[in-house]
């Protein structure tokens, strides 16, 4: 099948990236675009919350939770219970709008979606690539941080001459 067409899937010089032919028709293509808008998302969260809580950052009562990937291995039963429950609500509750793009939950009656940001057909276009390239970014930023405090301790190398690794009192 062709995806030249599609958002992020191709450009002039190599064409649609699939070396192991997984989208043989629209369907797979719209499922692992799905998939990847969903660990794009994730990853930018994560992304977010890693360097939030290595600043020192943390909920009430989450003050002794360790940074990093340390808060992996130690989260716990207790902890773990609240974001799988928000997890599944997500799931749950937002719906792919039928006959959309992957990843369009404006289905759901919950205000999700780019708003007033995508007035037009191009807007629309442009804001779902950015999101596209900066979940890609995130899931290879993230990958980054764990790899990088696994080696060192630091998972911001490029912070290594400054002092601001802990602004909150790590």
């Amino acid at each position: 099948a062709d995806f030249s067409g599609e958002i992020g899937a191709a450009n002039a010089e190599l064409g649609c990236w699939d070396p192991l032919n997984f989208c043989t028709d629209q369907a797979s293509f719209d499922k692992m675009r799905y998939a990847e808008l969903k660990h794009g998302r994730v990853a930018q969260l994560a992304a977010w919350g890693y360097a939030t809580t290595w600043s020192g950052a943390r909920f009430p009562g989450c003050e002794d939770f360790p940074a990093g990937h340390e808060a992996v291995l130690k989260i716990g039963t207790e902890n773990l219970i609240p974001v799988l429950v928000v997890a599944g609500a997500l799931e749950t509750l937002w719906k792919q709008k039928e006959g959309s793009f992957p990843g369009d939950f404006s289905a759901t009656s919950f205000p999700v979606g780019f708003g007033p940001f995508a007035k037009t057909e191009a807007d629309m276009i442009d804001l779902r690539t950015k999101e596209l390239n900066n979940g890609r970014a995130a899931m290879m930023g993230i990958l980054g941080m764990i790899v990088h405090e696994q080696i060192d301790g630091k998972p911001f190398i490029f912070f290594d001459k400054f002092e601001i690794y802990a602004p909150f009192g790590n």
